[in-house]
Protein backbone atom coordinates (compact mmCIF):
# COMPACT_ATOMS: atom_id res chain seq x y z
CA UNK A 1 0.00 0.00 0.00
CA UNK A 2 1.98 3.65 -1.35
CA UNK A 3 1.94 6.09 1.65
CA UNK A 4 1.67 8.75 -0.94
CA UNK A 5 -2.09 9.05 -0.68
CA UNK A 6 -2.48 8.31 2.90
CA UNK A 7 -4.44 11.33 4.69
CA UNK A 8 -4.16 11.34 8.56
CA UNK A 9 -7.65 13.78 8.26
CA UNK A 10 -9.79 10.94 6.13
CA UNK A 11 -8.87 8.04 8.25
CA UNK A 12 -9.68 9.88 11.28
CA UNK A 13 -12.94 10.97 9.76
CA UNK A 14 -13.33 7.26 9.38
CA UNK A 15 -12.33 6.44 12.45
CA UNK A 16 -15.21 9.32 13.74
CA UNK A 17 -17.81 7.99 11.25
CA UNK A 18 -17.29 4.02 13.06
CA UNK A 19 -17.25 5.50 16.74
CA UNK A 20 -20.30 7.55 16.39
CA UNK A 21 -22.19 4.71 15.08
CA UNK A 22 -21.45 2.39 17.75
CA UNK A 23 -21.97 5.46 20.18
CA UNK A 24 -25.41 6.33 19.12
CA UNK A 25 -26.47 2.22 19.08
CA UNK A 26 -25.31 2.67 22.86
CA UNK A 27 -27.17 5.55 23.33
CA UNK A 28 -30.46 4.08 21.75
CA UNK A 29 -30.50 1.14 24.31
CA UNK A 30 -30.45 4.06 27.38
CA UNK A 31 -34.23 3.43 29.16
CA UNK A 32 -35.91 6.72 29.12
CA UNK A 33 -37.63 5.69 32.77
CA UNK A 34 -33.99 5.53 34.10
CA UNK A 35 -31.83 8.83 33.55
CA UNK A 36 -32.05 9.17 37.46
CA UNK A 37 -30.64 6.06 37.90
CA UNK A 38 -26.65 5.66 39.13
CA UNK A 39 -25.01 2.90 40.47
CA UNK A 40 -23.16 3.84 43.55
CA UNK A 41 -23.12 7.75 45.15
CA UNK A 42 -20.29 8.99 43.20
CA UNK A 43 -21.43 7.98 40.06
CA UNK A 44 -22.95 10.00 37.04
CA UNK A 45 -26.58 9.64 36.77
CA UNK A 46 -27.88 7.44 33.71
CA UNK A 47 -28.99 10.26 32.23
CA UNK A 48 -25.82 12.57 32.74
CA UNK A 49 -23.34 10.28 31.23
CA UNK A 50 -25.40 9.90 28.29
CA UNK A 51 -26.20 13.46 27.91
CA UNK A 52 -21.89 13.53 28.51
CA UNK A 53 -21.58 10.78 25.70
CA UNK A 54 -24.02 13.14 23.33
CA UNK A 55 -22.17 16.06 23.92
CA UNK A 56 -18.82 14.97 22.99
CA UNK A 57 -19.22 15.00 19.69
CA UNK A 58 -19.85 18.22 20.09
CA UNK A 59 -16.86 18.85 20.77
CA UNK A 60 -15.16 18.28 17.60
CA UNK A 61 -16.47 21.00 16.12
CA UNK A 62 -14.97 23.29 19.31
CA UNK A 63 -11.68 21.73 19.08
CA UNK A 64 -11.40 22.48 14.81
CA UNK A 65 -13.09 25.78 15.01
CA UNK A 66 -12.08 26.84 18.19
CA UNK A 67 -15.70 28.02 18.61
CA UNK A 68 -19.26 26.91 19.68
CA UNK A 69 -21.74 26.46 22.06
CA UNK A 70 -22.32 23.61 25.08
CA UNK A 71 -25.74 21.66 23.61
CA UNK A 72 -28.50 21.74 26.08
CA UNK A 73 -29.13 18.91 28.76
CA UNK A 74 -31.56 16.19 27.13
CA UNK A 75 -34.22 15.67 29.24
CA UNK A 76 -35.87 12.17 27.24
CA UNK A 77 -34.41 9.61 25.30
CA UNK A 78 -35.83 11.54 22.11
CA UNK A 79 -34.06 15.17 23.01
CA UNK A 80 -30.60 13.11 23.70
CA UNK A 81 -31.06 11.05 20.16
CA UNK A 82 -31.72 14.38 18.42
CA UNK A 83 -28.77 16.42 20.53
CA UNK A 84 -26.41 13.77 19.46
CA UNK A 85 -27.20 13.26 15.96
CA UNK A 86 -26.59 17.60 15.44
CA UNK A 87 -23.31 17.20 17.18
CA UNK A 88 -22.40 14.51 15.19
CA UNK A 89 -23.46 16.56 12.06
CA UNK A 90 -21.63 19.41 13.06
CA UNK A 91 -18.34 17.56 14.35
CA UNK A 92 -18.67 15.75 10.97
CA UNK A 93 -18.61 18.75 9.03
CA UNK A 94 -16.15 20.59 11.04
CA UNK A 95 -14.01 17.71 10.19
CA UNK A 96 -14.61 17.25 6.41
CA UNK A 97 -13.50 20.92 5.91
CA UNK A 98 -9.80 19.96 7.63
CA UNK A 99 -6.66 20.11 5.54
CA UNK A 100 -4.19 17.12 5.67
CA UNK A 101 -1.68 19.97 6.38
CA UNK A 102 -3.95 21.81 8.95
CA UNK A 103 -4.72 18.24 10.08
CA UNK A 104 -1.37 17.53 11.32
CA UNK A 105 0.58 20.52 11.77
CA UNK A 106 -2.22 22.87 14.19
CA UNK A 107 -1.59 23.66 17.70
CA UNK A 108 -4.66 23.70 19.59
CA UNK A 109 -4.90 25.14 23.37
CA UNK A 110 -5.59 22.66 25.67
CA UNK A 111 -4.64 24.97 29.32
CA UNK A 112 -3.28 28.09 29.48
CA UNK A 113 0.05 26.82 29.17
CA UNK A 114 0.07 23.71 26.84
CA UNK A 115 -0.84 22.87 23.45
CA UNK A 116 -0.98 20.01 21.01
CA UNK A 117 -1.17 18.65 17.92
CA UNK A 118 -5.09 19.09 16.52
CA UNK A 119 -4.57 14.95 15.34
CA UNK A 120 -3.37 14.66 19.20
CA UNK A 121 -6.55 16.40 20.59
CA UNK A 122 -8.65 14.48 18.38
CA UNK A 123 -7.97 11.10 19.13
CA UNK A 124 -5.83 11.32 22.32
CA UNK A 125 -8.11 13.14 24.40
CA UNK A 126 -11.67 13.68 22.18
CA UNK A 127 -11.61 9.90 20.90
CA UNK A 128 -10.40 8.12 23.76
CA UNK A 129 -12.14 9.82 26.12
CA UNK A 130 -15.53 8.88 24.32
CA UNK A 131 -15.12 5.44 23.78
CA UNK A 132 -13.89 5.71 27.74
CA UNK A 133 -17.24 6.76 28.32
CA UNK A 134 -19.09 4.89 26.00
CA UNK A 135 -18.08 2.01 27.64
CA UNK A 136 -19.08 3.31 31.47
CA UNK A 137 -22.43 3.41 29.73
CA UNK A 138 -22.47 -0.34 28.57
CA UNK A 139 -21.02 -1.28 32.25
CA UNK A 140 -24.66 0.86 33.34
CA UNK A 141 -26.72 -0.59 30.52
CA UNK A 142 -25.34 -4.08 31.56
CA UNK A 143 -25.91 -3.53 35.54
CA UNK A 144 -29.82 -2.81 34.51
CA UNK A 145 -30.07 -6.08 32.33
CA UNK A 146 -30.42 -3.81 29.10
CA UNK A 147 -29.03 -5.77 26.12
CA UNK A 148 -25.60 -4.24 25.18
CA UNK A 149 -24.23 -3.64 21.52
CA UNK A 150 -21.34 -4.51 20.13
CA UNK A 151 -18.94 -2.03 19.17
CA UNK A 152 -15.94 -4.07 17.62
CA UNK A 153 -18.07 -7.55 16.90
CA UNK A 154 -21.05 -9.47 18.35
CA UNK A 155 -21.79 -8.61 22.79
CA UNK A 156 -22.52 -11.64 24.32
CA UNK A 157 -26.80 -9.92 23.96
CA UNK A 158 -25.82 -10.57 20.01
CA UNK A 159 -24.13 -13.97 19.64
CA UNK A 160 -26.28 -16.79 19.10
CA UNK A 161 -24.25 -19.41 20.84
CA UNK A 162 -24.89 -20.21 24.18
Amino acid sequence: MSTQNFSHAAAFLAEFDAEMAGTRRTLECVPADKFEWKPHEKSFTLGDLANHLAGLAWAVELIIKLRGSRPPKAGTKSELLATFDKNVAAGREALSGVTEELFVTRMIPVTAVDRKLMREVLRGKLMNHLIHHRAQLSVYLRLLDVAVPGMYGPSADERSDP
